[in-house]
C-alpha cells in the first residue's frame, strides 16, 4: 500500500490452547487470544506484519503483544483533541482531569464516531466526564436551543452533574472563535423551580439541561420545553429509571415521542445493567437507540474487599442521628458517603427541611472536627429515614 499507515492483517494457523473469542456487538475487555483468525492492526510499512504459516507466528503474536504493551498511553487530551473545544481541554487540565480512565479509553472513541452508546461501568469510573465530553464536543454555544439533555432519576445525583458541567464550562480562556459566549446549563432538578426557569427557557434556552423525569414531562407537556435542536440525549442510572412504575412511562415517551433516535446521539449510562444483552435488544427494536449502539463494559467482574465488614442495626426513628455519630466516632473513617432517604411530598409541603440537609446540620454540630469537606468527599453508611 503506498500510504504510511496500513491495515495489515496476521493470520495464526497453529492451533491454540485458548478459543476463539466469538463474535459479538459488545465491547469486551482487551484480552490477549493466541489463536486468531485476523487481527487488524495499524503499522507503519517499516513494522508491516503479513501471513507466516508456521511456529514463528506465536512468537510474532508474543512480539505484537508485548509491543502494544510498551505504547505510549494516551492522555485525556490526545482522545479528546480533535473532537472537544480548546477551552475545555484547557479547564480539564486545570482542575487535574490528565489521565483517561478505562472506561473513558474504551467509550470516548466510540462516542466520538457517532455511535448510540450503552456505559456499563462501576461507580465511580468517569461515566459522567465521559458523556459531558461528549457533549461538549456536540454543542455550539452560539445558538440559542436546548441541545444536549441529561435525565437522572434523584435530584442529588442532578446536582453533582450540574456542578461538574459548569466546571467545564467555566473556561477561563475563551477561543475567540466562541465570541465570548459562554455555555449554558441548567437544573431542573425541583418542582417548585419550575417557575423561574419557564422565563429563562423562553427567553433564551440554555444548551445543556439536567433533569429529573418528573420535572422534565411537566415542561416538555406544556410546551414550554421543546427538543427539536437535541444533539444529544443522556439517561444517567437508566436501570433505576425503568425499574420505577413512576417515571418508566414518562422516559419511554421521551425516548420515543418527544424526540427520534435518528436526530440525536443517545447514552444510557448505570453501574448495574441486568440481562445487558437483552436491554440492547429493546434498545433497537423500541428505538430507543439507533441500531448501531455500542455496550462498552468495563470491570465486569470486581471482587469484594478482604476487609469489607457489614453492620445492620436497628433502633427507633428519633435515635437514628445518634446511631449514626456513634458509628462515625468509632469507626473514624478518612472519608464516607451517606445515603437518606428521599423526602417525601408531605414533608415537601409541609415545609420541612430534606432529610440530607438535617443530617449534615446535626453531624456539623455534634461530630467534632467536622469540615465542609468530609460531606462533599466521595467506609458507607446507609441512613434510612
Amino acid at each position: 500500500m503506498a500510504s504510511n499507515s496500513a491495515s495489515q492483517i496476521l493470520a495464526i494457523t497453529k492451533t491454540a490452547p485458548y478459543s476463539k473469542p466469538m463474535a459479538s456487538r459488545f465491547l469486551q475487555s482487551r484480552r490477549p487470544y493466541l489463536n486468531l483468525c485476523c487481527l487488524s492492526q495499524k503499522f507503519s510499512n517499516d513494522n508491516a506484519l503479513f501471513c507466516l504459516p508456521n511456529s514463528k507466528s506465536f512468537l510474532l503474536a508474543k512480539e505484537l503483544e508485548e509491543r502494544n504493551s510498551n505504547n505510549h498511553s494516551p492522555t485525556l487530551r490526545e482522545i479528546c483533541l480533535d473532537h472537544v473545544p480548546g477551552n475545555v481541554l484547557r479547564r480539564l487540565e486545570e482542575v487535574g482531569y490528565l489521565v483517561p480512565t478505562d472506561v473513558q479509553k474504551e467509550a470516548l472513541p466510540v462516542l466520538f464516531s457517532g455511535n448510540d452508546c450503552i456505559l456499563h461501568a462501576q461507580t465511580g469510573s468517569g461515566k459522567t466526564l465521559t458523556y459531558l465530553l461528549l457533549i461538549y464536543s456536540q454543542i455550539n454555544p452560539k445558538k440559542s436551543a436546548v441541545q444536549a439533555l441529561i435525565v437522572v432519576p434523584t435530584r442529588e445525583l442532578g446536582m453533582q452533574i450540574t456542578k461538574v458541567a459548569r466546571m467545564l464550562a467555566a473556561a477561563r480562556h475563551m477561543g475567540p472563535e466562541l465570541e465570548q459566549k459562554s455555555y449554558t446549563v441548567m437544573a431542573l432538578l425541583d418542582g417548585g423551580m419550575l417557575r423561574r426557569h419557564k422565563s429563562w427557557l423562553k427567553a433564551e434556552p440554555p444548551a445543556i439541561v439536567v433533569a429529573t423525569i418528573g420535572s422534565l414531562s411537566q415542561l416538555l407537556e406544556k410546551q414550554i420545553l421543546k427538543l427539536d435542536s437535541l444533539r444529544v440525549l443522556v439517561v444517567d442510572e437508566v436501570d433505576f429509571l425503568f425499574k420505577s412504575s413512576k417515571q418508566v412511562s414518562s422516559l419511554r415517551k421521551l425516548l420515543t415521542s418527544y424526540s427520534s433516535c435518528n436526530n440525536r446521539q443517545t447514552v444510557f449510562a448505570s453501574a448495574s445493567i441486568l440481562q445487558h444483552r437483552r436491554f440492547r435488544h429493546d434498545c433497537i427494536q423500541q428505538k430507543w437507540t439507533k441500531g448501531d449502539v455500542v455496550h462498552v463494559h468495563v470491570n465486569r467482574i470486581m471482587p469484594m474487599p478482604a476487609c469489607l465488614y457489614h453492620r445492620f442495626v436497628i433502633c427507633g426513628r428519633k435515635a437514628k442521628h445518634q446511631v449514626l455519630l456513634s458509628l462515625l466516632q468509632s469507626d473514624l473513617p478518612e472519608s464516607g458517603i451517606i445515603f437518606v432517604g428521599e423526602q417525601s411530598e408531605k414533608s415537601k409541603k409541609s415545609g420541612q427541611a430534606p432529610s440530607t440537609t438535617a443530617v449534615i446540620d446535626f453531624l456539623r454540630a455534634s461530630y467534632e472536627g467536622c469540615e465542609e469537606r468530609r460531606w462533599l468527599s466521595p467506609c458507607v453508611y446507609r441512613y434510612c429515614s
